[in-house]
């Protein structure tokens, strides 16, 4: 659909140019990552049983990998599900790190940093709705449960027939048996 070819392009193209912008210069998202990461590798050491890196700087490149290989896969229309996903899933992290607004006292960098906010929860929103866009084809749930359903009846069907013909050889074996006995 022509909507799909258009809009893809359009959402993607923030995190294409955020990812490279990043890959160039890591260092000035380091300081906003620097908490969100301590976070995560704390829980992370808590609930695996190997160590997460702590390198900050190695996290936002990451991140940003991300960005640019999910948008560019998602821009083409390419696996456009599972990189919405990954893109859904990068923002998040990503947001929490450089959009504090409520660490911010001066009215003026709180409003800028609310609405840079809101407006990843928006693309968050638009990815996850791209995300589970089927793209008018069944789901693979409704495509499994259709094929279970197909073999089950195809397997009735097969039972079904396997007792008339049992049911009628077992008429005809009596049928010579009484020949037999005569």
């Amino acid at each position: 659909m022509l909507v799909r070819r258009i809009a893809r392009p359009l959402l993607a193209s923030s995190f294409v140019y955020g990812g490279i912008d990043t890959l160039r210069n890591p260092q000035t998202r380091v300081p906003g990552a620097q908490p969100v990461v301590d976070q995560i590798t704390e829980q992370a050491d808590k609930t695996l049983p190997v160590q997460v890196p702590r390198d900050v700087e190695q996290w936002v490149r990451i991140d940003a990998g991300v960005k640019v290989a999910a948008g560019s896969l998602f821009a083409l229309g390419k696996l456009p599900r599972l990189s919405a996903l990954a893109l859904a899933g990068s923002i998040v992290p990503t947001t929490l790190a450089g959009h504090r607004f409520w660490e911010h006292e001066d009215p003026k960098e709180r409003f800028g940093q609310l609405s840079h906010f809101l407006k990843n929860l928006g693309l968050l929103g638009g990815l996850l709705i791209a995300a589970v866009d089927t793209e008018g084809k069944p789901s693979v749930g409704y495509r499994a449960r259709r094929a279970a359903k197909r073999a089950a009846e195809g397997t009735e069907r097969s039972y079904e027939k396997a007792q008339k013909r049992a049911a009628k050889a077992h008429k005809k074996a009596e049928r010579r048996a009484k020949k037999a006995a005569r």
